[in-house]
């Protein structure tokens, strides 16, 4: 499981224990996802140089005090998802450079009582705490001075004695899940000036009253402050951005995933001050049940006229208030992408006066639909230099439309544009308007330096005149062929082209082309996709001119088309062999046969209802059903005959009745005969017969010969029936009426053995 750079990749394999045969050589030992219960002291003793050691997700209950003493070069371990009830700080003594420590989800409830890392002095991140870790006390963390994350996971978190953080210096990202918000009041009074950026996941704002517990972050140093699947309401929404209002360094705030009962409908009027620090505000996947009641939002225009970076994506917008806009007078990126925005809204969030420092905005994936008036609503903004419009759906597009005139960067993929026109405002200098099913492109950009076209139906390059300062241009997944020297060398700025993925015809003059076209810093062309060529042209490390394709790169078509012929007829001569040779048969009675396996051999004597399992032709069955049956079902004492007109459960499919019917009778009677062998019905019962009671050598069977005929007409592939035809006695007919009686005696006598 190790490579030729000592990296050990056990995972996933069942193991029970720590596999023999560690050297000194090995760095990483991958052992995620086993059963290991225990490490044990001599298990890790000779990989001296482990630098990487994953034990996640196993089941690891106890480890020997000095499992680990020899990994005095590890830097990383995952104990993570285990059954460690207790944790020893006599592990981790030797572990001097340790930098990455993952305890989580195992089922300890605390640290014990004194520090498990004090000796860890080069320990970057540590992530601890499941669902049945209660206390942290003071102590736990002695030692520990600087950290870049620190992951407390203790939704169930109920006991934290002060001052057990305030030990640590600095830690710029600290994750809290813990629902108590006593206990994460006191962890930020211990790590006021500690945390650069303060991420607090699964916890519930609701309550009014415990807002005063959080005002201590108002003190706080944090830069940055998460809310992950977090439950805010109306009621404390105010209480918190006053608090992050006060903090004094505050730059950022973040909502992901989060849930507000409420419509925005506030109480308290919350002002800014011009010393405010916050910037950037980011709203991804924001919860509102009730997002169609939604406020305009008054109540916290004053706080955002100094935010310079909003995004707010996937939370249902349809509408950003015209004052909401004007009052967003710092704002330089705004980020609508997967909302609800369509072309009168929009018209309305754009007003006059909004957004007037804008530089970027995204609005993709909304439901935008008239490109004419999108560029109209935004064509007031004197600054936006970056508009992303993409994955919305617009459709033919006008000749003639209004834009920003600085804009320069223009995304329009995916936007179900059949043709481009001279809509597209001529400032740009990079234009993408890949997977839009464009058959030609030929706008006149003077000032274009990036074109992405791909995901398109081009079969010929753009004509490089209307664009004459290109310098980079994807291609890729198109239909084009082949280019010229001609069309190549037009592009006089030409930097790189990216043509993978299309459908070049290879030839001596198209490889010599590209061998001496050095002009282009790099060139992918692809046949398919895999050769790059930098300058001069070199293909994976190979001049283009020593490049010797296969005739699949070469002929790919061609060799396709042969291909699928070949593959037909052999199809279709395995068909007709297969039908030749009874292989459908084959299949049939092997399924049969599997199915038969999994019953005993013999059913016990009191599941046997039947003295005999009839077979026969029915063109037989006026013998059989006036003859025979009279004749043995009227006997003293009777026999139990089994036929199939009569005794078959109806519906039941016919092999499972032919299997059913002969393990539940004594014996198994063949009427054989010229019709015999040509039935389907009987065909069934021979095929059961011969893999079920002819493999077993018993002598369950009894054959009647009702016509005379040859053992070569039965079927080949009933070889062990016309084995026993040749070798074993049977009781054949006789049509002299004073012999019958014989016959009936030694048949009787073959149904009692």
């Amino acid at each position: 499981s190790c490579d030729t750079t000592e990296i050990c990749n056990c995972s996933s394999m069942g193991l029970d224990f720590i596999p023999a045969g560690l050297t000194a050589k090995t760095t990483v030992l991958n052992l995620a996802h086993n059963r290991i219960k225990n490490i044990r002291s001599r298990d890790l003793w000779q990989a001296v140089n482990l630098r990487a050691l994953l034990l996640q997700s196993n089941k690891i209950s106890s480890i020997d005090e000095d499992s680990f003493h020899s990994l005095g070069k590890l830097e990383l371990l995952d104990l993570s998802n285990n059954s460690l009830a207790h944790l020893s700080p006599v592990w981790f003594g030797h572990l001097f450079s340790l930098q990455h420590l993952h305890l989580q989800g195992n089922t300890y409830r605390d640290l014990g009582q004194s520090s498990l890392f004090s000796n860890l002095r080069n320990l970057n991140s540590l992530h601890l705490g499941n669902p049945w870790f209660s206390t942290i006390r003071q102590g736990n963390f002695e030692g520990v001075v600087l950290l870049d994350k620190l992951w407390i996971d203790g939704g169930n978190l109920s006991q934290y004695e002060p001052g057990s953080l305030e030990l640590i210096r600095k830690i710029n990202h600290m994750i809290i899940n813990i629902r108590s918000i006593s206990v994460v009041s006191a962890i930020i009074r211990d790590l006021l000036h500690s945390v650069a950026w303060l991420e607090v996941r699964k916890i519930d704002l609701k309550v009014l009253a415990e807002m005063q517990l959080l005002r201590v972050m108002s003190n706080s140093f944090v830069k940055k402050i998460s809310f992950k699947e977090t439950l805010f309401t109306d009621a404390t929404v105010p209480d918190i951005v006053s608090i992050m209002a006060d903090m004094p360094k505050l730059e950022e705030i973040e909502l992901i995933d989060c849930r507000l009962l409420g419509t925005g409908r506030w109480k308290m009027q919350i002002h800014v001050n011009q010393s405010q620090t916050v910037k950037v505000l980011t709203i991804a996947k924001l919860s509102i049940e009730q997002f169609y009641l939604f406020t305009d939002l008054q109540t916290v225009q004053g706080l955002i006229s100094l935010l310079t970076k909003i995004t707010v994506e996937n939370t249902k917008v349809f509408l950003v208030p015209c004052s909401l806009s004007q009052h967003l007078r710092s704002l330089e990126y705004l980020d609508l992408s997967s909302n609800l925005l369509g072309d009168q809204s929009l018209e309305h969030s754009a007003c006059q006066g909004g957004w007037p420092s804008l530089q970027t905005l995204n609005l993709s994936q909304n439901s935008l639909s008239d490109l004419e008036m999108t560029g109209k609503s935004l064509s007031h903004l004197r600054h936006l230099i970056l508009l992303d419009i993409s994955q919305n759906n617009f459709g033919e597009i006008p000749d003639v439309c209004e834009w920003p005139k600085t804009l320069k960067y223009l995304n329009l993929s995916r936007t179900q544009i059949p043709k481009v026109t001279t809509c597209i405002p001529p400032t740009l200098e990079v234009l993408d308007v890949s997977a839009n099913n464009l058959k030609e492109f030929g706008l006149q950009l003077p000032f274009l330096k990036e074109l992405y076209l791909t995901r398109n139906q081009l079969k010929t390059l753009p004509d490089a005149a209307p664009i004459p300062n290109l310098v980079a241009m994807s291609v890729r997944r198109n239909k084009l062929n082949s280019f010229s020297k001609e069309e190549l060398e037009s592009f006089k700025h030409m930097e790189l082209l990216d043509a993978g993925d299309n459908n070049f015809i290879c030839s001596c003059e198209f490889l010599s082309f590209m061998h001496h076209q050095a002009g282009l810093a790099q060139v992918l062309v692809g046949w398919p996709d895999r050769y790059v060529c930098d300058s001069p042209l070199a293909v994976r490390g190979a001049q283009v001119g020593a490049v010797r394709l296969s005739l699949m790169e070469c002929h790919r078509s061609l060799v396709v088309s042969l291909i699928c012929t070949l593959v037909f007829l052999v199809i279709l001569a395995l068909v007709a062999v297969g039908y030749k040779y009874h292989a459908v048969w084959y299949l049939r009675m092997t399924w049969a046969w599997l199915r038969a396996k999994r019953k005993p051999k013999r059913a016990p004597p009191k599941d046997l209802c039947y003295d005999a399992f009839v077979s026969y032709s029915e063109n037989d069955s006026d013998w059989v059903e006036n003859i025979m049956v009279r004749e043995l079902e009227q006997a003293c004492p009777p026999f139990r005959l089994c036929l199939h007109k009569r005794d078959f459960v109806p519906g039941k499919w016919i092999v499972d009745n032919i299997i059913d019917s002969i393990e539940k009778s004594h014996k198994t009677l063949f009427v054989l005969s010229k019709h015999f062998v040509q039935s389907e019905w009987c065909k069934y019962e021979l095929d059961f017969s011969h893999f079920r009671l002819f493999d077993e050598n018993n002598d369950t069977a009894i054959l009647i010969l009702l016509e005379p005929i040859q053992s070569q007409a039965i079927p080949k592939r009933f070889c062990k029936l016309r084995k026993i035809m040749n070798t074993k006695t049977y009781l054949e007919w006789p049509l002299e009426e004073e012999q019958q009686a014989i016959f009936w005696f030694n048949l009787k006598i073959a149904l009692k053995s």
